[in-house]
């Protein structure tokens, strides 16, 4: 997955598990075929995220093998093959178990970023 930016030399590493916390959370609107859940990531992040091929299945055979998303194969509405994948009650769990992690590591990187003291000082910012 990159990390699209206007700035030069912007970092487009992103953390690992991300990706796989994102799949869930675009199944859990619903099936959906790896083509568009590629899309609506890109879609849901105007355009800042965008998962290549190479990074999606690999992530999606991954979350299947956990057995955090199931798979069958269905017709697209341009009526291509497709495999089509569904987030299952243990992946539902662990989306959350995924969102409260998220949550947590939001928080300590803003702590860090916007620190209320500053290090080595008693006074407040």
């Amino acid at each position: 997955m990159t990390l699209h930016s206007s700035r030069p030399g912007a970092r487009t590493d992103l953390l690992h598990g991300t990706l796989d916390m994102l799949i869930l959370r675009t199944l859990q609107w619903g099936e959906q075929h790896g083509y568009a859940i590629g899309q609506t990531i890109r879609a849901q992040s105007s355009d800042v995220l965008q998962v290549e091929a190479g990074s999606l299945y690999p992530a999606l055979q991954r979350l299947s093998k956990k057995g955090w998303v199931v798979s069958k194969w269905g017709q697209t509405e341009a009526n291509q093959r497709a495999k089509f994948y569904r987030l299952t009650p243990e992946g539902k769990k662990q989306l959350l178990r995924e969102e409260s992690r998220w949550t947590e590591l939001v928080t300590a990187i803003s702590q860090v970023m916007r620190p209320a003291i500053a290090p080595g000082s008693d006074d407040e910012r």
